[in-house]
């Protein structure tokens, strides 16, 4: 008995701190309609910059207290509400999404950048040097005093702002209709700043107080914030009373496992994997509307001519094709997984991009795919690189069966908590028998990946297998296309636009969502499978879920509505990271901030860059002139390579520098457009629709 208290005051004093930082979640949420991923990232820059004035500079507790609460998680609110998510606030739910998506990944690459990630570091507790209290036979430290006075005092603060202030009416009336709110002359602006100010707070706060408990480390530390998740789901992402309820069964059911579990080797994972599991067990439980509206600002998704798209699938080839005769073994080690990652970000193509279904856990499915091969393809047995897809394409399809009733943010929360229990239980299990069958996945190490064999001949060399990754990937983007002009196609979209609609029309929203996550998942194996086979041997933090944000982010960025998304994923993501290394070794860390930098910048181009650069460079290849001397520029250096004369860095250099003389060419020899005065009732037909269009419409209007 005196055991059970002890973990009960363990879990007690830890949910008081996801109580702590998941109200600041759903404060923000309901304010401002901003599900903050960057909430715990947030809450662990602030105990690293506590850490850094106390243990690093010896600022005494209190004056690093006030100067991290009071100033510096103020200010970083204000920042990421003035400069980041004001400008995306008219956008859809998504685009919102993702932006906070890219704090996350941007905040763990500041922290590591600044802070060593190889030197370890701790926080003491408060009161450390005290004795602790007994409340009978059960113990408690200072600092879990601390941490419970905390919680309480906050809960009551809240509690009196929202309800007894006129800032917390403004707030809570925000939410309901910010228009409505503007009118009654309230400033809905000063509304979102004060929840963002004290969202923050709230997660310094919490940040400080866990951070004695666990390592200082940045991706443990932000990903802390999966059990604040779970808290939050638990009330809704309204109720702060049920959020803290919520938090106290995430709290002791952490501390009664560590305590209580059996030891053996299967279970260990599952104690890091417990929130995670909880946040999914939660989303489904809890009661969401299943057809509501969303939302989200609609975009048309691009018909690919089947002409265009073997004309891309070409270009795919050949480029595969010049990287492989250019490079030697250790650059194609580098930049071969440019085809394979291509084809992890093509896989967000037909889900999230046609089906308008987020998912956070394409990286974890390719996982699944590099295991599968990796066992079964141990001879290069084609049949394997089959068997991985299919593996693959049902793992994603058990998934869609118990999400088929999330979306939107939910549907985010739920692929992450996969992605995650996953990474944290399922990849480090040992092998086991399942139904008389002995099932392997990464058996608590590395998995080795042969090369594959297509009639009698093995591809055990990095060109070859390059050249393969890229057949492969131009295989898969013509698929896509031909998936998008299909009558499969035309209902994605349709599910896309209105799920109620759909259902009410005679769609059939299970069978559509399970084909699309399956389609999807299918395509992430076989872009894990190619991964395994370049590196020769995978591991299991390759695959987890911080490392498949960045894939995420650079998909979003290009535009997930257009096949070329993959190759420009996997040119993105791997091309400038390793190329500008290589350069310079000590840019390591700004190349690891460019991920997230790229998602921020979303709000400036939400259709993403692919669009943009097709309108750029058609008139290129439309120009006989260019043509020509894109076709030179390339072939001469070459050429030159090939005999040794020029090196492949070089090469490539030149390559670029050619497309961009041809391009400036035939822009200059362009005649500028003057555009016609269209009438008010075509704009965003005759003319593309403009972000002031709304607001010299709303003024002509007050005119009349």
């Amino acid at each position: 008995m005196d055991q059970f208290l002890a973990f009960g005051i363990v879990g007690l004093s830890t949910a008081a701190i996801y109580a702590v930082i998941g109200s600041g979640l759903v404060l923000t949420y309901t304010t401002t309609g901003v599900f903050n991923f960057a909430h715990g990232a947030a809450g662990m820059m602030a105990a690293f910059a506590y850490w850094q004035l106390t243990a690093g500079w010896g600022v005494p507790v209190p004056v690093a207290l006030a100067v991290v609460l009071l100033v510096l998680a103020p200010a970083f609110g204000l920042l990421v509400e003035r400069f980041i998510l004001r400008p995306v606030q008219s956008l859809g739910e998504t685009e919102r999404l993702v932006m906070t998506v890219a704090m996350l990944s941007g905040l763990i690459a500041v922290s590591q950048w600044i802070w060593n990630p190889n030197e370890p570091r701790t926080l003491s507790t408060f009161f450390a040097d005290r004795a602790p209290l007994h409340l009978g036979p059960a113990t408690l430290t200072w600092h879990q005093t601390i941490i419970m006075i905390v919680a309480v005092m906050i809960a009551v603060g809240l509690r009196i702002l929202l309800y007894r202030t006129r800032f917390g009416a403004e707030m809570r009336a925000t939410v309901d209709d910010r228009g409505l709110v503007g009118l009654t002359g309230a400033d809905p602006l000063r509304a979102n700043r004060i929840a963002w100010i004290l969202g923050t707070q709230l997660a310094a706060v919490g940040g400080i107080l866990i951070a004695p408990n666990v390592a200082l480390d940045a991706v443990q530390l932000s990903l802390l914030i999966v059990s604040a998740y779970t808290a939050a789901v638990f009330g809704r992402l309204r109720s702060l009373p049920a959020t803290f309820a919520g938090a106290v069964v995430v709290g002791c059911t952490e501390s009664y496992l560590a305590g209580y579990l059996p030891q053996n080797a299967y279970l260990p994972g599952l104690r890091l994997a417990a929130p995670a599991l909880l946040l999914f067990v939660a989303l489904l439980v809890f009661p969401h509307r299943r057809l509501r509206g969303r939302d989200q600002r609609l975009r048309p998704v691009p018909t690919p001519s089947l002409r265009g798209t073997a004309a891309f699938g070409a270009v795919t080839v050949l480029f595969g094709v010049l990287l492989a005769s250019v490079m030697g073994e250790a650059d194609l080690i580098t930049y071969g997984p440019i085809f394979s990652l291509g084809v992890v970000g093509l896989s967000f193509v037909p889900l999230a991009g046609y089906a308008g279904q987020i998912s956070l856990c394409q990286l974890s499915l390719a996982g699944v795919g590099a295991v599968v091969w990796g066992h079964l393809g141990s001879h290069g047995d084609l049949w394997a690189l089959g068997a991985a897809i299919g593996v693959a394409a049902t793992v994603g399809a058990l998934i869609a069966v118990p999400v088929l009733r999330l979306s939107g943010v939910y549907l985010a929360l739920g692929t992450a908590a996969v992605a995650v229990v996953l990474d944290r239980w399922i990849f480090t299990l040992p092998a086991f028998d399942l139904l008389g069958v002995r099932i392997s996945l990464f058996d608590q190490g590395s998995v080795e990946a042969a090369a594959p064999r297509l009639f009698g001949v093995r591809f055990e060399s990095g060109q070859r297998l390059v050249i393969f990754a890229a057949v492969c990937l131009a295989l898969a983007s013509l698929g896509v296309a031909l998936l998008r002009r299909s009558r499969f196609g035309r209902r994605l979209i349709a599910l896309r636009d209105s799920e109620a609609a759909y259902a009410t029309l005679g769609g059939n929203l299970l069978i559509a969502r399970v084909a699309v996550f399956a389609l999807s998942a299918g395509i992430a194996g076989l872009g894990g499978a190619l991964y395994a086979m370049q590196e020769r041997s995978v591991t299991a933090d390759q695959f987890n879920f911080v490392a498949g944000l960045p894939i995420f982010l650079i998909a979003v960025v290009g535009g997930l509505t257009w096949v070329g998304t993959g190759l420009f994923t996997g040119t993105a993501y791997v091309a400038p990271i390793n190329g500008l290394v290589a350069l310079a070794p000590s840019l390591t860390n700004v190349v690891a901030l460019l991920p997230g930098l790229a998602g921020v910048g979303l709000g400036r181009n939400p259709d993403g860059v692919l669009p943009e650069l097709r309108r750029r460079w058609d008139p290129t290849f439309g120009e006989p002139i260019a043509v020509a001397l894109l076709v030179a520029g390339i072939a001469v250096p070459w050429l030159l390579t090939m005999t040794g004369l020029v090196s492949g860095g070089a090469f490539l250099a030149t390559s670029l520098v050619v497309g961009l003389i041809a391009q400036s060419y035939v822009a200059s020899r362009r005649p500028a457009v003057v555009e016609a005065d269209v009438p008010v009732e075509w704009w965003g037909v005759r003319r593309p629709w403009r972000e002031d269009d709304e607001e010299a419409l709303a003024r002509g209007i007050a005119r009349g």
